[in-house]
């Protein structure tokens, strides 16, 4: 089994792609370890003294490790763990203890539909490219709010991309939006 990796723009992320589906559908991110009981995986990785975050998607793992954490130290603790996943038959997660993705009335006006399919066919590749992704959470007031997950949490430049790109890229299609904002739920 050979993993690739990548960098990601977070200095504290790395992009490790097994070459091999991670994700069944959707994606999923733990923050610590005791919110890891349903992937085998994750759990796996939490193991290892410096990793702080967990990152699921359909066919790549962001990791981040802590500030006082050295790649060069970690990377290879990463890379075997990863493997030892893949050749224990374990699966990823525990598909029948995943919730759906976002659960709500099923009635979306056609400003969020808009802002969703822009979203989803724009802005997500982009970001799945650095090793994270990005959830739509609400908009209201004329403000759409974001969930940046994977190695997009944190990034210093994870602000900029808001700002600068997303915001700027949803008010030319859809004039109603002000503003972008992150939605921290910690």
């Amino acid at each position: 089994m050979f993993i690739q990796t990548e960098q990601t723009p977070n200095p504290a992320t790395i992009k490790f792609i097994p070459g091999q589906p991670v994700m069944p559908r959707g994606n999923a991110e733990f923050k610590e370890v005791s919110h890891a009981a349903l992937s085998p995986l994750a759990q796996r990785l939490f193991k290892i003294d410096g990793v702080t975050s967990v990152f699921l998607a359909a066919d790549f793992v962001s990791v981040t490790r802590s500030s006082g954490s050295d790649w060069a130290f970690l990377k290879p603790q990463v890379l075997a763990a990863i493997m030892e996943h893949y050749l224990s038959g374990l699966p990823v997660v525990e598909e029948q203890n995943l919730s759906g993705a976002e659960i709500g009335d099923g009635v979306e006006s056609e400003i969020v539909k808009q802002i969703r399919e822009l979203l989803d066919t724009r802005v997500r590749p982009a970001v799945a490219r650095d090793g994270g992704d990005i959830d739509f959470v609400k908009f209201e007031d004329g403000i759409v709010w974001l969930r940046m997950k994977g190695a997009c949490a944190g990034c210093p430049s994870s602000t900029m991309t808001l700002k600068l790109g997303i915001e700027n890229m949803l008010r030319h299609f859809v004039p109603e939006v002000k503003a972008v904002e992150p939605y921290n739920d910690l």
